[in-house]
This record gives structure tokens, sequence and C-alpha cells, in this order.
């Protein structure tokens, strides 16, 4: 393509929808999901379909007022480990395979206990370093 060209649609997106997050699928990694109440879950990545050039996705969660809208996505592996921070400044760090992997269509589980007036701000990958 040209400079002055548009591009290409990647995806097409209903009314208040919004993407949150992007990735480069990886074989055998997980797709870890977690929301604005402290929810979230771990799923295979081939319970995802291919999607064509403008499809317009494929649900990975039940959204509700439990769980809240999703505030981020990380491709994980067993040997990662999860930050968590919140809107309030607390930080938490878990081990990703202490979450069993669940379906696409849940509600997910608890990642992390919130005070009434704190959320969830954003999650983080970490990679184990090797000792060298």
């Amino acid at each position: 393509m040209g400079r002055t060209a548009a591009g290409v649609r990647g995806i097409r997106l209903r009314p208040g929808d919004s993407v949150i997050g992007m990735a480069v699928a990886r074989e055998k990694a997980d797709v870890l999901v977690a929301t604005y109440e402290g929810y979230g879950k771990r799923t295979a990545l081939t319970e995802y379909r291919l999607q064509s050039r403008g499809g317009i996705g494929v649900k990975t969660m039940n959204v509700s007022a439990r769980n809240g809208p999703i505030v981020g996505m990380l491709m994980v592996d067993q040997d990662n480990d999860l930050m968590i921070i919140t809107t309030a400044g607390q930080i938490i760090r878990q081990k990703v395979n202490a979450l069993r992997r669940i379906g696409r269509s849940t509600q997910g589980v608890r990642l992390i206990r919130l005070d009434a007036e704190d959320h969830v701000a954003g999650v983080a990958r970490v990679v184990k370093e090797e000792d060298e």
C-alpha cells in the first residue's frame, strides 16, 4: 500500500464494543483476561476459532454487573506470573498456573479481593528469568 492508503479493516465492532488488547498467538499459550471487578480467567487458545479480516470477533467472557467490563488481556504460559494493579495502588503477583483453564463463555473466577471503591486498573505478564 502507498503512503496515502487508508489500510484494511481488522475487526468490525458493534455499537458499545471496543478493543482492549491484542497479542501475537503462540503455540501452547493461553488467553488470560481480567475484569474491572477483580475477576478473570485463563482459556486455551485452541478454543478460539480463526476469524477473517473484518470479522466481528469471538465472545471471550460473559460480562455482567458482578465481574464488570474486561480491562486487560494477555497471552500467558504455564510458567509465567501475573501482576494485577488496582486503582488504589494495590499490586499483587500470582502464578498463572494457579488459575485453572476454563471455557470461553464463562464469567471467570476471582483474581483479587477488592474494597468497595477499588477496581482493577491493569494486568501484566511476568516472565521468569533463568539463573545464569
